[in-house]
């Protein structure tokens, strides 16, 4: 363990070199600005101990063993990270803090980026969609004019003063 301001978190120090962060922890530390996390970088690793990246990590929080999900800390895709699917935890092998901490200087250039990501992935399917939706929407309106030109409302049962129907 080691503890870092008012932060209290699991330290491999001598081993792997990883750390893990509870729920919210990581977010304490995770920006260049944030000055605690400068005591989590020098965490020291014995090369001896291999760690196979490939093998599904387990939670250390947890006590029924669920496994870590792995993937990007963001739209980047510089960074993987291990995060608990039930504690909401997030596992950082060796040098990841380091490399996250570098990758934005602040939460708001990370949502920047995710945006310009957003933007330039997911608007043109948006936009695909829109057109086929105004599309199908255009093709509805003309089926209904048309079908507005052959029944008048004349015709249409309960409009009609006097009529049978």
């Amino acid at each position: 363990m080691r503890t870092v301001a008012d932060l209290t978190v699991d330290v491999c120090d001598g081993g792997c070199g990883g750390i893990w962060f509870d729920r919210f922890e990581l977010k304490k530390v995770d920006e260049q600005a944030e000055a605690a996390g400068d005591e989590l970088l020098d965490v020291r690793r014995d090369p001896g101990v291999l760690v196979d990246p490939a093998e599904g990590y387990r939670c250390p929080s947890c006590t029924d063993g669920v496994v870590l999900m792995r993937h990007f800390w963001s739209v980047r895709h510089a960074v993987t990270i291990d995060e608990c699917p039930a504690c909401a935890g997030f596992f950082l092998d060796a040098g990841e803090l380091g490399s996250i901490r570098r990758e934005f200087e602040t939460e708001s250039d990370r949502h920047a980026a995710a945006d310009a990501y957003f933007k330039e992935v997911v608007d043109p399917l948006l936009d695909h969609e829109r057109a086929e939706s105004g599309a199908g929407l255009r093709h509805a309106q003309a089926f209904a004019h048309a079908f507005r030109f052959i029944s008048p409302s004349w015709y249409i049962a309960g409009k009609q003063v006097g009529a049978a129907f």
